[in-house]
């Protein structure tokens, strides 16, 4: 398979280098970043850079690139695409890539689906892409055109370079859990360790401060980006938790030790249910 990837940074990067380690299809790289693109193909990520001319022969095209330039490019180059091709963004929010992308995929002839590799690092780049990035990672599907075996195809691809859980979804799904599950997290770490306190915190720090701080080393501009393109999900998540915050203070507060006992056992008994741990 003739596959070509737009964005060689952590995501496109890693994808480049884990589908040359562990298959034999060819893959062709392009990065607004010259430089990236000559050290992709000079370490064997890339069998070539990218051209308009190549990309017409390309069975797959995976667009690793923000949510806007993902659908500034799809447009761009949208009578480019081979017909039958599959066109497989990367983004991080689904409902808008996918209304933009599938209309001129119909339009055009070819099969658009949206995608989310569920994998990242604290860094960004290519000089942190890592060929072993999706070992044992989830990748959502969102594909609402196209048939089963354009389905199949990528979920073979995707199994052969590591993820081993592959989720199907619709993309208003995919964004509502997204909001709860990797959005919300990095908005609380990001509150979190603007807290005074921080500032003083070594030697009286352990596993739960790293684990609540990690993903707060992030791309703001990345993020902000993810944010405002699933604002309502996401604000509904972070009004909730605030929410249930102030239920937390205000016993604390009151020194109400039975409000506050049942509040931390519901949190307890709830994560043994989502662990399995409770039937």
């Amino acid at each position: 398979m003739e596959i070509a990837i737009i964005g060689l940074g952590l995501i496109g990067g890693s994808m480049a280098k884990a589908i040359k380690e562990n298959t034999g299809h060819m893959v062709y790289g392009t990065d607004l970043n010259d430089t990236v693109v000559k050290k992709a193909r000079l370490i064997g990520a890339i069998d070539e850079a990218l051209t308009d001319e190549i990309l017409g022969d390309c069975d797959l095209t995976l667009v690793a690139l923000y949510p806007q330039a993902a659908i500034r490019f799809i447009e761009k180059k949208q009578e480019i695409f081979k017909k039958n091709s599959i066109v497989l963004d990367c983004c991080g929010v689904k409902r808008i890539v996918c209304r933009e992308a599938e209309p001129i995929a119909l339009k055009q002839g070819f099969v658009f689906m949206g995608g989310h590799p569920m994998a990242g690092l604290e860094h960004s780049g290519f000089d942190h892409a890592e060929k072993a990035l999706f070992q044992n990672a989830s990748m959502i599907l969102t594909p609402t055109k196209g048939n089963i075996q354009d389905v199949e195809k990528v979920k073979d691809l995707f199994t052969s370079i590591g993820f081993t859980n592959i989720q199907v979804a619709t993309p208003q799904e995919h964004d509502e859990m997204i909001a709860f599950t990797s959005q919300l997290a990095h908005v609380v770490s990001s509150a979190y360790i603007k807290s005074p306190a921080a500032m003083r915190h070594k030697g009286f720090s352990a596993g739960s401060y790293k684990d609540l701080t990690r993903v707060a080393k992030l791309n703001e501009d990345m993020w902000t980006e993810l944010f405002l393109d699933n604002p309502d999900f996401l604000a509904e998540e972070i009004d909730g938790i605030a929410d249930r915050l102030k239920e937390y203070s205000r016993a604390i507060k009151e020194k109400d030790a039975e409000t506050l006992r049942r509040l931390l056992r519901e949190g307890r008994e709830k994560k043994a249910i989502i662990d399995g741990e409770i039937f």
